[in-house]
């Protein structure tokens, strides 16, 4: 009985990295075995400590960003919304989906980038959506409408996605459930210091990304002693053409989405954001808190690998906007009125000209200078 316990765990085990397909070909190595002793636990302890404070300060400040009018405003005419929840979880789990297939990920990669897939948006898709100059009401109505239908949606989408999958016995259903729940106690917290404090707000934002960029280096730093391997060697090349597809196809995505409804240029630019933008804060506690250290390994670091093309990426898309945006006011430039300084010298103009609204000029008469105003618009050398 013994002897066959122990070959189910060892089959288990094999399963568990092999490709979703069913496939038995042995998937590239990217669990590791926890570096053991106690100071191996310490660590990993530390690991999962830190992570949760990074979610809980995260949604402090993401819920600073909140403001009940603008939310009421969006429910009253949620077309925008409604467009924004289709794109967020309907495209994003789809196109991880789709990429986990055309890569044929190992079965805990797989998961890994389904989990992310799923994921609502966060705060770093408001600072996006504004260096955009997009719809910033729209942007914090769609992070607030995401977070909070991640509750059902997540566990629901993982379910119908890894459904029929080798290792959907796998998925931590409830952990995962259990860290959503919670994490609409700190985002509520934030809203409620936005509303007594609207003053403070900003300031608590900056002050709570501030320390969980410093506590993200610290997760770093403890993950590279802990594993004693750099995190670039261990992801595979399918894994990382993986990370660059995802916002890349969500940004577009998204914005061919709403462009099907003909939003405003605004709109569009603020749904491909919130699309192409993960939770990574919420999907790196879920992989490294709900699995056990030597199911996940070293994955539960793919979110910032993630992160960095989803930042990347968008930084094009901006430099891009805002060259547009400099050509087009240069071009601007070039229709203005002209200006003619005179010296003693005084125009005649009859009476019908410069009377006429429909003349195609008139005069504007000073002591020096003539003022030219033309109705269609010329430039001049």
């Amino acid at each position: 009985m013994k002897m066959n316990s122990t070959y189910e765990e060892d089959l288990s085990k094999t399963s568990w990295n092999t490709f979703p397909d069913g496939n038995m070909t042995p998937a590239l190595n990217v669990t590791l075995d926890w570096m053991g002793g106690p100071t191996g636990k310490i660590i990993d302890q530390a690991i999962n400590i830190i992570s949760s404070l990074v979610l809980c300060l995260t949604m402090v400040s993401l819920g600073c960003t909140m403001e009940l009018s603008k939310i009421k405003s969006h429910v009253l005419k949620p077309k925008g919304v409604l467009i924004a929840m289709f794109a967020q979880y309907g495209i994003m789990p789809l196109t991880a989906f789709g990429l986990t297939k055309l890569f044929r990920l190992s079965s805990i990669e797989s998961l890994a980038v389904l989990i992310c897939g799923c994921c609502p948006g966060g705060t770093l898709s408001n600072i996006l959506s504004l260096a955009l100059d997009g719809d910033m009401n729209l942007s914090i109505a769609m992070t607030t409408f995401s977070t909070v239908l991640a509750l059902g949606m997540m566990p629901l989408l993982l379910y119908l996605y890894c459904k029929g999958m080798s290792f959907i016995h796998k998925v931590p259903y409830k952990g995962i459930t259990i860290t959503l729940a919670l994490i609409l106690i700190p985002c509520g917290f934030g809203i409620f210091l936005n509303y007594k404090f609207p003053k403070h707000s900003k300031t608590i934002t900056k002050v709570g990304l501030l320390i969980v960029l410093l506590l993200v280096v610290i997760i770093g730093v403890l993950s590279g002693i802990s594993n004693r391997i750099s995190l670039w060697s261990l992801v595979s090349a399918q894994l990382m053409g993986t990370s660059a597809l995802m916002p890349m196809i969500g940004y577009s995505l998204g914005y061919i989405l709403s462009s099907l409804f003909r939003l405003s240029e605004r709109c569009k630019r603020t749904i491909s954001m919130e699309t192409g933008c993960q939770n990574v804060q919420l999907c790196t506690t879920i992989l490294k808190v709900t699995f056990p250290p030597e199911d996940i390994g070293i994955l539960y670091l793919f979110p910032l690998i993630f992160l960095l093309f989803q930042i990347t990426e968008a930084f094009i898309f901006i430099v891009i906007y805002r060259a547009y945006e400099r050509i087009k006011k240069s071009a601007g430039k070039m229709f203005q009125c002209i200006y003619v300084p005179v010296q003693n010298t005084v125009e005649h103009v009859t009476l019908s000209e410069s009377e006429n609204p429909n003349s195609a000029m008139f005069f504007n008469k000073t002591e020096s200078s003539i003022r030219i105003h033309r109705r269609q618009r010329r430039s001049c050398a």
